[in-house]
């Protein structure tokens, strides 16, 4: 009975990374549809951001 309790905590270990990896693989189908997307719109506003004015830029950065 012992030996149960000593095993348990490996055991469901495994069984949690198991899973936990089992759900990766179902979510990267759809990460690359969303990184084409974002990819997108990184480019929309690049695009706009070279044909802003200086009136239209914000006066402090925004990044820290």
């Amino acid at each position: 009975m012992t030996y149960l309790f000593v095993l348990a905590c490996p055991v469901s270990m495994g069984l949690m990374m198991w899973m936990m990896m089992r759900g990766g693989r179902q979510a990267s189908g759809n990460e690359g549809a969303r990184i084409e997307q974002l990819e997108q719109e990184i480019s929309q506003l690049r695009a706009q951001d070279a044909t802003a004015t200086p009136e239209d830029r914000p006066l402090t950065p925004t990044r820290s």
